[in-house]
């Protein structure tokens, strides 16, 4: 019924784009990260029966800690958002985000023809689609497109989801740009210390958006977590959305550990998204900056992003 109501308007005003588009396609900062060594991995031992919280062993895919050592790249400051999808999106003919129906975003698309749309409807779009916090019965025509308008802003700013490992792929190869690696990933979060945390070796509540703060009940926007910041001032690497990396879930060199999902099966999926306050105690463990698990690259999941990577060979000839 809601689907249906939100593509009924999309189809009644045709192809029409919003207007300005293109001033939403600005490039997502990007941090330089130096080449050099860091520590990737870790030798951390479960404590006895305690495997709880976790579908495999604590830490055994972690094993061993190992050197590895890095050309210098650019990887983005901040997780890829609806905004920048969009930009694809009205670009390219791809598929946006299933949940883009739902919570009406898709509808950035159309915002030039919102004063066409019947008061009744709008209403019925506002409190159905948006679900704005306010009481629609009695508002105006324009004062209902502010409201839609100002969500949709919102909207623009929290870390696309509901993206496979193929599509953020695609959308990182667009921008000319790549999946960062596992190991491009860790050390854009660790430095080259070997610490367990972005922000260091302790671990403290409340740094990061993992569904502990009940200021958000679901995304926040990008970097609205200062505290969540690497060494190298890249944000939301522990939480907020978890993100793709590039690499196939393998056991690293040197590893005693075997596990059935290692394989080209699934990706490596790196981080802890929004949900992850669920299982408050071993939010911990999902925090830590060598934590790693697998999804199938063909799926797509509500607090799963990405963000992207690119030499900086590639940058240096551009």
């Amino acid at each position: 019924m809601k689907t249906g109501l939100l593509y009924g308007l999309l189809c009644l005003y045709g192809a029409s784009v919003l207007a300005g588009i293109d001033k939403l396609s600005g490039e997502n900062e990007m941090v330089l990260i130096p080449a050099g060594k860091f520590i990737m991995g870790s030798n951390k031992i479960p404590d006895k029966d305690k495997h709880y919280g976790n579908a495999k062993p604590w830490f055994l895919d972690e094993h061993p800690a190992h050197i590895v050592e890095l050309p210098a790249y650019y990887i983005d400051k901040y997780e890829v958002t609806n905004r920048d999808y969009l930009v694809l999106v009205n670009t390219v003919n791809v598929q946006p985000p299933e949940n883009w129906i739902s919570n009406g975003y898709l509808l950035s698309l159309r915002l030039d023809k919102l004063s066409q749309v019947k008061l009744e409807k709008l209403r019925k779009v506002a409190s159905d689609i948006f679900r704005l916090d306010m009481d629609t019965r009695k508002m105006s025509k324009e004062a209902l497109i502010k409201a839609i308008r100002e969500k949709l802003e919102y909207d623009d700013q929290l870390p696309v989801a509901f993206i496979s490992w193929k599509d953020a792929k695609a959308y990182c190869n667009w921008k000319g740009k790549h999946l960062p690696t596992e190991a491009e990933w860790e050390k854009a979060m660790r430095g080259t210390n070997g610490r367990e945390f972005a922000w260091g070796n302790e671990w403290e509540p409340g740094m990061a958006n993992n569904g502990e703060n009940e200021s958000y009940e679901g995304a926040a926007p990008v970097g609205a977590f200062k505290t969540d910041t690497s060494p190298y001032e890249v944000f939301d690497m522990t939480g907020n959305v978890a993100e793709w990396t590039n690499d196939w879930y393998l056991p690293y060199p040197g590893s005693d550990y075997t596990s059935d999902d290692f394989g080209e099966t699934n990706k490596v999926v790196r981080g802890i998204g929004w949900s992850g306050g669920t299982a408050h105690y071993t939010l911990r463990y999902f925090q830590r900056a060598a934590y790693r698990f697998d999804l199938p690259p063909d799926m797509n999941f509500g607090d799963v992003g990405f963000r992207c990577a690119v030499s900086e060979s590639v940058t240096a000839e551009k």
